[in-house]
């Protein structure tokens, strides 16, 4: 798949190449973009279409060398196939018969304008196109763009083709001469600049397209937000086109240099001699292999098929609650790679299963999302039978390892445990399961769950986040072919992509994976529904069924002035940086800052995340948050683990405003002093201004302050019924206004953890099922 078809040179450093991608060359349309990644350690790169061929199923790109990772997908020669392509992205361009419409493209620009402006014509406009470049070899295409053109004119900076003179002249001479409904500007954003202000002086309306900085492409990131007619906008799903009169272009050509000093160390780090620079990477997993050795062989010794003892109640709840073992604090403040939380041996985990009083109507599987026979599988470890215990607890969990490191059992099944009422620590169910979730993954004799004979009725889930993959599981338990559609090019959603190594690492979450493609669910990778493939066209391929999972990926920011400021990110972006896309290693091609004095805003989980990352990464990390320390979302262990590793706690502050340097770059904070008045809706005590501010110093600041869902799905599905801020609203059974289509998690409550997510898959799946049996 995405094979190279042709390559053909235009100069020294563009390529024109015609790739492979037969879904995206079908759905998309003039002004859709992709992204593209080259190979694993390359970053994602959006290249806008210069030519889509729905027969040949061909995608035609015209590259310039100006990064790494461009430079390797124009080093490809043809037959080399590239790792990934994504899209169509982008909201298409909105094409009626505006009358006359000029088309002036620059550079490379040239091939992005030209499906538009073949789409114009075919509307029946009279199209001018004014091409331009510094030199002839950089005026590209003009053959293709003549062909839907009423008029070519070329200009170039040094005469060598067409007039000598920038765009701008040979805008301003068809202006002159007749009357233009529209112009539309794409190419370089000093070129858009002025040709959409040469637009505004004559007074005839201007579009233009603007490439800005991304990582994933779908919103989830927010790298290429902008400030568009006084509002954020994310180019990535509200444009890439927007009116050229409200685009704030000074901001967007300081954002356009995010990371011009950071690619030009890269470069220089690229050289021979660097080639060692991440040993702290290595040293980090070649420590993570040595603890997994010794954990796997301190498992092996301590199986013990003993039966429980006959212990009274009053001597199981004198037993004190286990101590989770943790990596020490300044150590594992300076390791992103290694898991903080070390585990249990088999010793402790059968002592602490004791404590289980094994009640008659377990209140703790109540407060199980996804309804875990707790009691079943905590005696079962009692007794040392650790293999049986994970069987257990794959009968209702997709994901037990993950469960047993990132969920609130806190909050949840841990809340409910009897032992609470005798005034005693709850059973430490977390950390059982991950034991014995652990164990069975270190034995070498994974189980997989019974599976029922095929029905051969295909569904679909979109996204393969926790409730994605929940519902996957307990599908194709029931023997229903099931195809799990993820937008990114891994699969494991916020799993992957939120959430650290040193809480949950990747290859914990690849194991629950691949049990998941052992009991034979599929993966597609790239392919995002609404874009790449229709909920329609599911349904013409066959698919009984759809689970929407697609998670909450939209970031909030706070609107306050200056948060547009270089340096200033989502917790998405930040977090998706450095676990999705690896960019601190620097073998690899995404970019990162990295920040010396970090405030994070937040008090939730993903706050905490964030602050322990840029720690990882060296920066003198403060924590910003409205309320007190009593009032955070963020788990307790978590708050306790930021805090041994050094993290300063600014709580009742909140920032009112970000300053920025010369360069666009945030500088200081201006915090408001709060104060907490009644509590609010959440029963929380609300945040009040004091009237007093003061300002801090920072050269990074990470904005975690919730999420909302992606419009991407919702928004493209006709006659869905949505809620608030785009959710998809459904009823008990998780079926929406559409009854074919289910969903959960985020999509569904705008925000959630991991296994109430799942929670919702469970629910969505047994409801479907009973549905497609009828």
């Amino acid at each position: 798949m995405n094979k190279i078809i042709s390559k053909k040179q235009f100069s020294e450093k563009v390529f024109c190449i015609e790739v492979e991608a037969p879904l995206i060359a079908r759905s998309c349309r003039a002004g859709n973009f992709i992204i593209v990644r080259v190979d694993k350690n390359s970053e994602r790169v959006p290249y806008t279409i210069a030519k889509a061929d729905p027969e040949k199923g061909t995608l035609t790109m015209v590259i310039q060398e100006v990064g790494r990772s461009s430079t390797k997908l124009c080093d490809l020669k043809v037959g080399d196939e590239v790792a990934d392509i994504v899209g169509p992205l982008g909201t298409p361009s909105h094409i009626e018969n505006y009358g006359t419409v000029v088309c002036a493209g620059g550079g490379i620009g040239i091939a992005a304008i030209l499906p538009i402006l073949t789409a114009l014509k075919k509307a029946g406009n009279r199209v001018i196109s004014v091409l331009a470049g510094r030199t002839k070899e950089l005026v590209i295409m003009v053959d293709d763009v003549k062909e839907y053109s009423d008029e070519v004119i070329i200009m170039t900076d040094d005469g060598s083709y067409g007039e000598k003179g920038v765009v701008t002249v040979g805008v301003e001479k068809v202006i002159q001469r007749e009357h233009v409904d529209k112009v539309l500007a794409i190419g370089p954003p000093v070129m858009m600049k002025f040709t959409s202000l040469l637009a505004k002086k004559y007074g005839i309306p201007n579009d233009v397209s603007l490439n800005t900085i991304m990582v994933d492409g779908t919103g989830m990131c927010g790298a290429c937000r902008l400030t568009i007619g006084g509002k954020t906008r994310f180019v990535c799903i509200d444009g890439p086109e927007f009116n050229g009169d409200q685009v704030d272009w000074d901001e967007m050509f300081k954002r356009m240099g995010t990371f011009k000093n950071e690619e030009s160390l890269a470069n220089r780090a690229a050289e021979p001699g660097h080639a060692a620079a991440d040993q702290g990477k290595k040293d980090g997993e070649e420590c993570a292999l040595e603890a997994d050795k010794k954990a796997s062989e301190g498992v092996a010794a301590a199986v013990n098929e003993a039966e429980p003892e006959a212990l009274k109640p009053k001597e199981r709840v004198a037993i004190p609650r286990v101590k989770m073992p943790e990596l020490d604090a300044e150590y594992r403040a300076k390791t992103r790679l290694e898991e903080v939380n070390i585990g249990l041996t088999p010793e402790m985990a059968m002592q602490e299963a004791k404590r289980c009083l094994d009640c008659k109507k377990p209140s703790c599987v109540e407060g199980c999302p996804v309804n875990i026979q707790i009691p079943k599988f905590i005696k079962n470890i009692e007794r040392g039978n650790f293999l049986e215990a994970a069987r257990v607890l794959k009968e209702t969990s997709a994901l037990p390892a993950v469960c047993g490191r990132v969920c609130p059992q806190e909050k949840q099944c841990e809340s409910r445990c009897i032992h609470l009422k005798m005034k005693s620590p709850a059973v430490a169910i977390g950390y059982l399961e991950r034991f014995a979730a652990d164990y069975e993954r270190e034995s070498g004799q994974v189980a997989l769950p019974e599976v029922a004979p095929s029905n051969g009725i295909k569904v679909a889930v979109v996204g393969s986040g926790p409730s994605g993959l929940s519902f996957a599981g307990d599908m194709v338990k029931r023997g229903y072919e099931v195809y799990v559609f993820e937008a990114l090019h891994e699969i494991g959603g916020v799993l992957k992509y939120g959430i650290p190594e040193f809480r949950l690492p990747n290859k914990i979450v690849d194991v629950e994976i691949d049990n998941l493609r052992r009991l034979g669910v599929h993966f597609q990778t790239d392919t995002i529904i609404g874009k790449t493939i229709s909920i329609d066209e599911l349904k013409a391929k066959g698919f009984k069924g759809i689970f929407v999972g697609s998670g909450a990926g939209l970031p909030n920011f706070m609107g306050i002035p200056g948060e547009n400021a270089i340096n200033i990110l989502s917790s998405n972006e930040y977090l998706t940086r450095v676990n999705l896309m690896d960019a601190a290693n620097p073998d690899t091609d995404t970019p990162i800052i990295i920040g010396k004095k970090v405030l994070v805003i937040g008090g939730g989980n993903t706050a905490m995340d964030s602050c322990r990352t840029a720690k990882r990464l060296g920066a003198d990390v403060t924590l910003v948050y409205r309320r007190s320390e009593a009032e955070m979302p963020a788990r307790l262990e978590e708050v306790k683990h930021a805090k041994e590793e050094g993290i300063n706690f600014l709580t009742l502050h909140n920032p009112k405003e970000y300053k920025a340097d010369e360069n666009g770059r945030v500088c200081a904070a201006v915090l408001d002093v709060m104060e907490l008045g009644e509590p609010d809706a959440s029963g929380r005590r609300r945040p009040v201004e004091t009237g007093k501010t003061i300002t801090v110093d920072c050269d990074q600041v990470i904005v975690a302050v919730g999420v909302s869902p992606n419009p991407l799905v919702p928004k493209s599905v006709e006659g869905l019924e949505l809620g608030r801020k785009n959710t998809i609203v459904v009823n008990d059974n998780m079926q929406s206004s559409r009854p074919e289509i289910y969903a959960g998690g985020d999509i569904v409550r705008g925000g959630a953890t991991v296994i109430l997510a799942m929670g919702d898959g469970r629910r969505a799946a047994a409801s479907m099922a009973e549905q497609l049996k009828a």
